[in-house]
């Protein structure tokens, strides 16, 4: 697979990595057996980056991983997690307190005496703005409890303040067909920091995988059910914010230009890692083919300028005027 550098982090890692959110919770049900079968299948396929955090499952995910990882000690793998949601967002509670604590639970869940990579997990605005936040994440690196850290995003505002602090190795953020947004000034500045792009939510909650239409129904514990209206967390993070209707219009749209050697949940994957800047892609997988499709797209070819136009196209006259300027 492709290997692409953080940077700031002195780590390089294949281009397209595994998001763990659905091993904890949030996307119905993943069994234990399901979980590992999905993991064994991203790392045989390539996949060297995985992403989870402590609040995925109250920590399931993350134990999930540390019991693989103690079945492939060798395997070479960067694992990422995020920490800060598991108290009331308010910035007071982003202290170093509380970070050791934090860390020292995901030290424990994963079995790894410093993390790799640890991400505040969507905070407050006005921790982007803290001293107090990053030199205390900056007391974590020195004590070797984390060998970097990063942030995870909700908008490109909280990402550019994020890159300028000069610490951050990394910024997780939502980048895929139907939103755009992070192009325009987010992914240069980071290219020319060294600042690495963890592109999350790359099909958009699945909804750029081609697999939906009108008449799906999701489970009652799977976020695309209960927080279509951000009842639960930002609505950006469900189908990247994008009403559900309009978002199968833009698929339909997109399904003929999907070439024959791929699926249009591969068309979509591509287009992410075609964008300049990117460092590594993270879709989900619920089961172990999913795991080595999405791997498998590293291998297949860019996208053509017609088809990138394409998606311009579509993302300006049917997505652009209901999700660009909100995050």
């Amino acid at each position: 697979m492709e290997q692409r550098s953080f940077n700031r982090l002195g780590r390089t890692v294949g281009a397209v990595g595994l998001g763990a959110w659905q091993l904890g919770a949030d996307w119905g049900t993943v069994s234990e057996d399901d979980a590992m079968a999905v993991l064994a299948a991203a790392v045989d396929a390539g996949v060297t980056f995985l992403d989870t955090a402590d609040v995925y499952g109250d920590g399931r995910s993350e134990q999930l991983i540390g019991r693989f990882l103690r079945t492939r000690p060798d395997a070479g793998l960067t694992v990422a997690t995020k920490m800060g949601r598991r108290v009331e967002q308010r910035p007071e509670a982003y202290t170093l307190a509380n970070f050791r604590q934090w860390t020292d639970r995901s030290r424990a869940n994963l079995g790894m005496d410093t993390l790799d990579l640890v991400q505040l997990h969507c905070p407050p605005t006005a921790v982007f703005s803290s001293d107090e936040v990053f030199d205390g994440l900056d007391t974590l690196v020195a004590e070797k409890a984390i060998a970097g850290y990063g942030v995870s995003v909700e908008t490109c505002d909280q990402a550019l303040t994020a890159i300028a602090r000069p610490g951050v190795a990394s910024v997780q953020i939502i980048l895929n067909a139907v939103r755009h947004k992070p192009l325009e000034q987010v992914l240069p500045a980071a290219a020319a920091a060294g600042v690495g792009i963890i592109a999350r939510v790359p099909l958009a909650s699945g909804l750029l995988s081609g697999r939906y239409d009108e008449h799906t129904e999701f489970p009652a514990d799977d976020h695309r059910n209960y927080n279509r209206t951000g009842t639960a967390f930002d609505v950006g993070e469900t189908f990247s914010g994008v009403d559900f209707d309009r978002g199968l219009a833009a698929v339909r749209r997109l399904a003929p230009l999907v070439d024959a050697d791929r699926t249009m949940a591969q068309f979509a994957l591509r287009w992410v890692l075609d964008q300049a800047g990117v460092t590594v892609v993270i879709p989900g997988a619920r089961d172990a083919d999913q795991a080595r499709r999405n791997a498998a797209t590293a291998d297949l070819s860019p996208l053509t300028d017609a088809q990138l136009a394409a998606v311009r196209e579509t993302y300006d006259e049917l997505i652009r005027p209901q999700v660009h300027d909100r995050w």
